[in-house]
């Protein structure tokens, strides 16, 4: 009779136990935001965790872990306890680190939930800037090399890649164009209107107030197809420039996530990714709306991993 007791009451915790997952989340989620807040990261994340917060039942709070370039908020996403209480909105940063020697964490250190969003750089110039397209920049940077100013991030950071890619697919060194550091797409695109640099490779959303205040001259987007937000700007590759380039957006957790956790979370992320709220916030603000789920999603960062290390590899040889 003992025995048999015995293995009643371990039967009960094992079904108790599992009643337990069963009901996750029974707590907050904590979504980690490798960057300040009230930036674009942030303004996904934070637009994602309302539509999260439906699908899940329970609150989930945005957390900013700014500083570094990403990499400590990133680290702190693959090192947090695999159960599914603490999951990260990651930008496309991690695949800069490794390329440069910053540090070995990438995206196989997490696992992939589903990519959310991106947002495609482009070439702007000044409004009164003598180039009314993109071969007459191309032309005038052949012609005069080492004199016209690039700019639009700080060496290594997003729209500085995307600026390397870029000089390589039209098959010229980047020291053939003078690059300035800026800090942010805005800033870069505010150094263009004031006349400081010639274009910047930033994004269309951070030109969208000097565009529309006739500051800036858009002469490209660099999406593979036009953006919504500016329909009457040709894409490179439209200019016969075989070239894309833009930052994304994806939800990741820790690696090795418990199963249970990981099947509740990935349903309610792609619900929430694809729901009519998020979508049309992310529109409003000129970002564009991408779902990958999380096995589609590994495989593009794997992929982008690997095209941004050859960029760099390409820089350094």
């Amino acid at each position: 009779m003992t025995r048999t007791k015995a293995l009643i009451a371990g039967l009960s915790l094992t079904l108790a136990a599992g009643a337990a997952w069963a009901e996750f989340p029974d707590r907050p989620v904590q979504l980690i935001v490798p960057y300040p807040a009230g930036g674009g990261t942030d303004i996904v994340a934070r637009t994602l965790a309302v539509e999260l917060e439906k699908e899940l039942g329970q609150p989930v709070n945005v957390v900013n872990r700014a500083g570094g370039g990403g990499i400590p908020g990133q680290t702190a996403i693959a090192h947090a306890r695999p159960d599914g209480y603490t999951i990260g909105l990651i930008a496309s940063d991690i695949s800069l680190y490794k390329p440069q020697g910053l540090t070995d964490l990438t995206h196989a250190d997490m696992t992939a939930l589903g990519q959310t969003n991106e947002l495609p750089g482009s070439v702007t110039v000044a409004a009164d800037a003598p180039y009314r397209t993109m071969d007459d920049l191309v032309t005038a940077i052949r012609e005069n090399p080492a004199t016209i100013k690039g700019t639009g991030a700080a060496p290594g950071a997003s729209w500085h890649a995307g600026f390397l890619g870029l000089m390589f697919a039209l098959d010229m060194a980047p020291d053939q164009v003078i690059w300035v550091p800026t800090q942010g797409g805005t800033k870069g695109h505010l150094d263009v209107a004031a006349g400081n640099s010639d274009f910047s490779t930033a994004s269309l959303v951070e030109a969208r107030a000097l565009i529309e205040a006739g500051k800036l001259r858009p002469l490209a987007t660099m999406a593979a197809e036009r953006v919504a937000i500016f329909p009457e700007v040709p894409t490179l590759q439209e200019q016969g420039i075989d070239y894309t380039y833009g930052l994304w957006h994806g939800v990741t957790g820790p690696k090795d996530m418990d199963p249970a956790a990981l099947e509740v979370l990935s349903a309610a992320v792609e619900k929430a990714a694809n729901s009519d709220g998020f979508v049309a916030t992310l529109e409003e603000r000129g970002f564009k709306h991408v779902w990958r789920p999380g096995p589609e999603f590994e495989a593009f960062m794997a992929e982008d991993l690997a095209k941004m290390q050859a960029i760099f590899d390409r820089l350094n040889d």
